[in-house]
């Protein structure tokens, strides 16, 4: 008898099994079998045509209640940012910030579905969404990505941050509306503990994040160390914490972009602690002219992703929600450039951003789910070289997007 299935994916080639081409197998939303020729046949069959198959790209970091603000708070926040040595990330925050007194749920919610949809296109399935959360954004954010999120469940899956952007202690009353944006349901708790007054405050912050986190059992994502200042210590001062308060594994830190201004023997110590802290690093290159030794702390034994950070907005004017991009950017940005650094790329953007994340039961294996990019490209060079829309995104054994051109071309 000749077994069937949903879905059948021929003649695809898959990282780390050399030049042979294999079946996939789904049954219903799992990987049933993968081989070289399954012998029975699929309600749908996709011939790869050699292909690469990978896993859908997961997004670790996107300030997602900002996207497309860009023209709506102008120019000057970018270029304090992105100022050599960025000794003015503080007054672009500021400055920044202003775009909130405009927030509200109806135009966040839309400007956040315009990027969903690009990730989708894009084969971008997870993403963790940061959201202000403060007295000038209030709930706004909050109540449209969630909304967004339980709509898209099944789609693409959304962890929603509540962030506060502005600070805890900075920005008296904060506090309050980071409880309730997750008491409301938000997924991970965010902070920023850089940016308040003193090293006191610092401690401060991290410690309300903690009890929130605690309290809700919830995982924390901060971002930490974001401006050029060497002095500043907060990504140390996050993992000291996570040890202290047995939560390995279930913080990430965004940024940490002054370890980029840091002494070898501090980032061997830091790399030693944040390796036994379980806690993952997030770094965006192509945003700020710093970025963390991403290739130091992976040699060290620290689970290392790349983040979109920004679509459009007061910080960043480009971002498509297109993780290949992010890489193919990160490439050139460290200088990283063999086949090696290549496949190091493409595990930031898949296997190692799920495990800063959390995700559970996710890559492309028998009785993984069925989340599938089918790509044009026959390698990851290829893949990150011409970072194009895959040709088929599978969510859960269903496809969610297919790439269709209208009029194909000759040039004679």
């Amino acid at each position: 008898m000749v077994e069937e299935y949903s879905l059948v994916i021929r003649r695809a080639r898959i990282r780390g099994r050399g030049d042979r081409l294999y079946d996939i197998a789904v049954d219903e939303d799992k990987i049933a079998v993968i081989a070289e020729d399954v012998m029975g046949r699929g309600e749908i069959e996709i011939d790869a045509d050699g292909g690469l198959v990978t896993e859908p790209f997961v997004n670790p970091h996107l300030h997602m209640c900002k996207v497309y603000t860009y023209l709506l708070i102008g120019e000057e926040a970018v270029r304090k940012y992105q100022s050599s040595g960025m000794e003015s990330s503080l007054s672009a925050i500021l400055i920044a910030s202003r775009v909130k007194e405009k927030y509200r749920e109806d135009w966040i919610y839309e400007n956040a579905s315009r990027a969903l949809r690009e990730a989708v296109r894009h084969g971008t399935l997870y993403i963790r969404a940061f959201v202000d959360t403060d007295t000038k954004a209030r709930l706004e954010g909050i109540k449209a990505l969630l909304r967004l999120r339980d709509k898209y469940r099944g789609v693409v899956d959304i962890q929603v941050v509540a962030f506060p952007q502005d600070g805890l202690i900075r920005d008296e009353g904060a506090e309050e509306y980071l409880w309730k944006a997750v008491e409301m349901g938000a997924d991970v708790v965010g902070g920023i503990p850089w940016i308040e007054y003193s090293r006191e405050y610092m401690a401060r912050h991290i410690d309300t994040v903690f009890n929130i986190a605690l309290e809700y059992d919830r995982d924390i994502a901060m971002l930490t160390d974001d401006t050029g200042d060497p002095l500043l210590d907060t990504t140390e001062m996050l993992a000291l914490k996570t040890i202290e308060k047995k939560w390995s594994g279930r913080v990430t830190a965004c940024h940490a972009r002054a370890l980029a201004l840091k002494p070898k023997p501090y980032l061997e110590r830091l790399a030693g602690l944040l390796a036994k802290a379980g806690v993952s690093l997030v770094s965006d290159p192509h945003t700020g002219p710093l970025y963390l030794p991403i290739k130091y702390m992976l040699e060290h034994g620290v689970n290392v992703a790349l983040g979109q950070d920004d679509i459009a907005d007061a910080y960043y004017p480009y971002g498509r929600n297109n993780m290949l991009e992010v890489a193919f950017l990160a490439s050139h940005l460290t200088w990283s450039m063999t086949l090696d650094d290549m496949d190091r790329l493409l595990d930031m953007i898949t296997w190692r951003a799920a495990k800063a994340i959390g995700l559970k039961n996710y890559g492309l294996r028998e009785g993984g789910d069925a989340d599938i990019l089918v790509h044009r490209a026959r390698s990851v060079y290829e893949l990150i070289w011409m970072h194009e829309k895959p040709l088929y995104v599978i969510r859960r054994g269903r496809i969610i997007y297919r790439w269709s051109i209208e009029e194909e071309f000759s040039i004679e």
